[in-house]
């Protein structure tokens, strides 16, 4: 049987002797008619001799079977006369009869000689391929140092030049390398696209800190549409890049997919989905004693951070739902009925025993709310203030379970309401009360709080821009005291209520409410007698006023701050920006954090404050840190993308990054030193607490696991805070599964990349 690899004879019978080859001459004429396509191997067919010339014909009166064989490449002699001939040249050789100088007969895959030695054959590249390879590697080499050379130059040009240059970089290059040199298509060549992913994976993001495209499919799979984008300022794509620059690896693999997406990292829940009962009545109610209860329970531990509610008025309708049989409210005001019971059940549940395993009534509640305030055309209801409220409750209610992708859609929803509502704009209409206007405003600026919390946590623009609000400032007193006249005739002068905010804001640390109040005079405006009514008014709200109800006001004031810190920094539009530019924007960033803690009172001193006010101080320190390690993440971000050196000694970027790591340790320092479930629910802000866990511990593993060396001072420091953190993480994960798949990642992290690190230690620790 004939091996089919080989490539057939020649038809040339008999065997080949130069007496028989006919005389050139002769043939002249039938020579022409030797097309192609009359060619026995086919028009493509390398070992078709070429024309005679003079040293093919010279070279025809040499008989191969009287060559002797140079022994550099050992080819046995056929035993057998050749059944070939070659009349001229063929226009390639293989390599082995290159090197043994012997006729070849230029056959593919396996010319004559080699198929009849039974030796491999094999051809090599031309020189001109040869030279255009180099060429081609040459070329690719060259322009992967410029690449690198402008990325590390882009910083320092101008806002447009950088803006240009990023965006040449970031086109990956649509023409392929390979073919605008039109050389070799090996494989083992770099392409563009490999190219573009190497310096992905090299330093993740633009210099600016911003991220200004994605790289991957959030359509892919439910689990990876549960999560959706998470942007540049959160810290879960702190954490994955963290990952990302300590496994080196590309995500090009469909089988890794999974392991390189941003998904690995994310601890939310949403893919687990929120279950709605659907043997709920709607109708039913708890009795009046738990009611209470509960009502009680949110207004105490929610209410003062998150006033969408108007406590007055709602605990006058609560009672009168229970009083008065024949009331029949309507869906939505039911609607919030059970969202606040929901609320507070779930923080009831979360006070319970572990040993004890009680039912969670909260999702009973929430189901109530749910079927009440969606009965299938409540999109297409036109909203009002109960409804703006309903889609508020239920956003704050789905971050507390974890589920934060949904909250930040039903928030967004919320403040578009609010804004069909007309809420983001002062009022003054004469036809609402008082009372009625503070309250909106505080609706407003409780939908504002929550979306900055979740646009720092999902690392997504906000939902509602600073240019199209007009909304005050809320007035630091008690509902209760809202129908008191000082206060009414407060909230409807308008400059009356800017020189109030001006006066209580402006005032230095640690003096009273009246000792160095700004004025009309000193504020440069002339004292009309219109000015000295508003002087007037201002102080006479401002003598009964204690400092107690300053927490939301200072809230919503830091909020801005954080506010404007995304929009500055973060935002897409910051890619265009030079590094100094971004530079000089966190330094007025940081110094107005540092004012606003300045101006705090003493009452609000974060660990010498007034005892009643553990919780509303112990709020106001997580969000404050966390602000300033918003801030200054950048920087911690540039130094360790760039590498050991890429920053001198003693310079901003340097500076800030301490800045950062600082903050990250005294946010930690905030909570006790052995993990306590019920400080968390009873002092600190407990439905984002696992934010201000993950952030700060985020900051400080990169300082761990990139900058900091082992056996210094500062390096045994972070390893002690990561080790608190890491036993809270573990204590908690017993109360809700988003805080064990938080403790899951971070402890993976620390883990597999520690090196040296004693993380036996870390499990030990964590299991007591």
């Amino acid at each position: 049987m004939s091996d089919p690899s080989r490539p057939p004879h020649f038809p040339y019978n008999p065997p080949y002797n130069a007496a028989s080859v006919p005389d050139f001459s002769e043939h002249e004429a039938g020579f022409n008619e030797w097309s192609p396509s009359n060619l026995p191997f086919g028009p493509n067919y390398e070992g078709i001799p070429d024309f005679l010339t003079e040293s093919s014909a010279a070279a025809s009166h040499n008989i191969p079977g009287d060559r002797s064989l140079n022994t550099k490449v050992a080819i046995p002699r056929s035993t057998h006369a050749s059944n070939w001939t070659s009349s001229g040249r063929v226009s390639r050789a293989c390599e082995n009869c290159r090197e043994q100088k012997a006729k070849c007969s230029g056959h593919r895959p396996t010319c004559q000689r080699c198929q009849e030695a039974g030796i491999r054959c094999f051809y090599g590249d031309r020189k001109r391929e040869k030279t255009a390879k180099c060429v081609v590697q040459t070329c690719t080499r060259q322009i992967q140092t410029y690449e690198a050379l402008l990325r590390e130059i882009v910083p320092k040009l101008d806002s447009q030049t950088a803006q240009h240059v990023e965006h040449m970089i970031n086109e990956k290059h649509l023409v392929d390398r390979d073919q605008v040199f039109s050389g070799s298509k090996d494989s083992n060549l770099p392409t563009a696209a490999s190219s573009a992913n190497v310096a992905r994976a090299s330093s993740p993001g633009p210099a600016s800190g911003t991220l200004d495209y994605t790289n991957e499919d959030f359509n892919r799979d439910e689990k990876v549409q549960a999560m959706g984008f998470v942007g540049e300022h959160s810290e879960v794509a702190w954490m994955y890049r963290l990952k990302q620059m300590l496994e080196r690896t590309i995500p090009v693999s469909p089988e890794s997919l999974d392991r390189q997406s941003l998904a690995s990292v994310n601890y939310f829940v949403d893919e687990t989905g929120v279950p709605v009962l659907d043997d709920v009545d709607i109708t039913d109610r708890p009795q009046q004693a738990l009611a209470d209860y509960l009502a009680d329970i949110y207004f105490e531990v929610v209410h003062s951070s998150f006033p969408i509610i108007g406590k007055v008025t709602f605990l006058k309708q609560l009672n009168s739902f229970y009083t008065t049989p024949s009331l029949r409210p309507g869906r939505r005001w039911l609607a919030i009925l059970h969202l606040i019971f929901a609320i507070a059940a779930k923080y009831s549940h979360y006070l319970q025993d572990e040993t004890v395993d009680t039912p969670d009534d909260s999702l009973s509640y929430f189901s109530r709310a749910w079927k009440l305030s969606n009965n299938g055309i409540s999109l297409l209801d036109h909203p009002n203030l109960q409804q703006v409220q309903v889609e508020g409750l239920t956003s704050f209610y789905l971050l507390l379970t974890g589920q934060v992708n949904r909250s930040w859609r039903l928030c967004g929803l919320s403040m578009r309401s609010a804004v069909t509502m007309g809420l983001n704009l002062r009022s003054e209409s004469s036809s609402i009360a008082p009372v009625s206007k503070e309250t909106r405003y505080r609706v407003w600026w409780s939908l504002y709080m929550l979306d900055s919390l979740l646009c720092v946590m999902t690392g997504r623009p906000p939902s509602s821009s600073d240019d199209y609000r007009t909304t005050p400032l809320p007035l630091p007193f008690r509902e209760e005291d809202f129908l008191e006249e000082r206060v009414a005739l407060l909230i409807d002068d308008h400059d009356a209520r800017i020189l109030f905010m001006e006066t209580l804001l402006g005032r230095g640390p640690g003096k009273s409410t009246t000792e160095g109040a700004t004025t009309l005079e000193t504020m440069g405006h002339p004292l009309t007698h219109i000015g000295r009514q508003c002087e007037q008014l201002v102080f006479t709200a401002m003598e009964p006023l204690t400092p107690n109800s300053h927490y939301f006001l200072y809230l919503v004031d830091l909020t801005l701050t954080v506010r404007e810190s995304v929009d500055t920094i973060y935002a897409p539009g910051a890619a265009r920006k030079s590094w100094r530019e971004i530079e000089t924007a966190i330094a007025v960033l940081n110094g107005k954090v540092d004012a606003w803690h300045s101006r705090l009172s003493p009452a609000y001193h974060f660990s010498q404050g007034t005892p009643g006010l553990e919780q509303q101080r112990t709020s106001l320190a997580f969000h404050f840190y966390s602000t300033k390690i918003l801030i200054s993440q950048p920087c911690l971000s540039r130094l360790t993308r760039h590498g050991p050196g890429a920053e001198t000694s003693g310079s901003f970027c340097d500076t800030m990054a301490d800045v950062c790591v600082n903050a990250a340790t005294q946010m930690i320092e905030l909570f006790p030193e052995l993990p306590d479930p019920t400080w968390v629910y009873h002092v600190s802000p407990w439905w984002c607490i696992l934010h201000f866990l993950i952030q700060p511990l985020t900051v400080l593993l990169i300082e761990l696991l990139l900058r900091s060396k082992a056996g210094t001072v500062q390096h045994r420091a972070v390893l002690k805070q990561v080790c608190k953190v890491t036993r809270w993480l573990s204590q908690l994960s017993t109360k809700d599964s988003y805080y064990q798949r938080a403790w899951l990642v971070c402890k993976g992290l620390y883990t597999q990349h520690a090196g040296d690190l004693d993380t036996r230690s870390f499990v030990d620790k964590e299991r007591n």
